[in-house]
């Protein structure tokens, strides 16, 4: 049996589509009252746990368990409750590291570039603590992923027991099907479809600085089903346990990512620019580019979905969600 915690979220859910049938799954998560059920509708889940009830599970099934996925965490970039993301995203991890140290499970588990702050240190997937200790991030999300990278490699120093095949992946600009859910932390791609469709406009923020013109802003964007391969790869395969980035090592423009949603649509792009508003101010990443040479090394696929590509499949599923 397979653990996917946050398996009802995001990139969970298109974890536990692609690898269902391979083996029994038991999910991690909370649903709500909202539709984040409607990401796991089609799947085979053979479990499903809440986090309150992860003691006795561990308890009862964990001997079953031949790896644990870690994506479930608070990834608000926005949330300021401290205290909820300490509690979710760095004692839930260590809890499981240690119980997949224990028992000899293989523990890949959700990191981010947000650990990489404004950039100005590179998106080098180092993990000496002299880089790690430099990185600066933006907000307490980024800082709780990091938190745990560092406690992980902590672990490893000092000759403690670890699991015996483990990653940490810094996801980038992650986008594609089963992100309804997400809100505002939806991608531009998800959440301006229906209102571009209809015929509106997409509003990108106006950039404040000189080296990059409205538009101009970077960011490395991965299409989902090209993390999810990375993942399937490594619970199959030995590879060096350490962190990897998890991006297309080519940054993209907002303006690029804004013709691939009006190519995807069919219609002419209609784009118009606004202000950014106080609370990004000097929280804002104008450029985030992977290196992808660690992950290239150790023979996983890497990601290969194009945006025009990317943002297209992205809305045959949008549109087939709503028929």
């Amino acid at each position: 049996m397979i653990l996917i915690t946050g398996g009802a979220g995001f990139i969970g859910a298109n974890i536990v589509t692609a690898l269902q049938g391979r083996e029994p799954i038991a999910v991690l998560d909370r649903f709500g009252t909202d539709d984040k059920w409607k990401n796991l509708r089609h799947a085979a889940v053979d479990r499903f746990v809440f986090p309150e009830e992860l003691d006795s599970f561990l308890a009862e099934d964990g001997r079953s368990l031949s790896g644990v996925v870690h994506m479930g965490a608070i990834s608000a970039t926005t949330e300021r409750d401290v205290d909820l993301i300490v509690r979710s995203n760095i004692q839930l991890s260590r809890t499981l590291w240690h119980f997949c140290a224990q028992r000899g499970i293989p523990f890949i588990y959700a990191s981010s570039a947000a650990t990489y702050g404004d950039g100005s240190l590179g998106f080098d997937d180092r993990s000496d603590e002299d880089y790690l200790g430099r990185l600066r991030p933006l907000n307490p999300y980024g800082w709780s992923k990091l938190a745990f990278d560092r406690m992980a490699l902590g672990s490893v120093r000092r000759g403690e027991q670890t699991p015996p095949r483990w990653a940490g992946l810094k996801f980038f600009n992650v986008y594609g099907p089963r992100e309804q859910h997400k809100g505002s932390m939806r991608s531009v791609m998800t959440t301006h479809f229906e209102h571009l469709r209809d015929g509106g406009s997409l509003r990108l923020f106006r950039s404040d600085r000189s080296d990059y013109p409205d538009g101009g802003q970077k960011r490395d964007f991965v299409h989902v089903d090209d993390c999810v391969a990375v993942i399937a790869w490594m619970l199959d395969n030995d590879f060096p346990s350490d962190l990897y980035n998890i991006g297309t090592g080519k940054a993209r423009t907002w303006l690029d990512v804004g013709a691939a949603m009006f190519a995807a649509l069919d219609r002419e792009p209609a784009i118009e620019f606004i202000d950014m508003p106080p609370t990004l101010a000097g929280r804002y990443q104008y450029f985030t580019e992977a290196r992808m040479a660690k992950l290239a090394a150790i023979g996983a696929p890497l990601p290969a979905t194009g945006l025009t590509d990317g943002v297209a499949a992205t809305y045959r599923y949008l549109a087939a969600e709503r028929e």
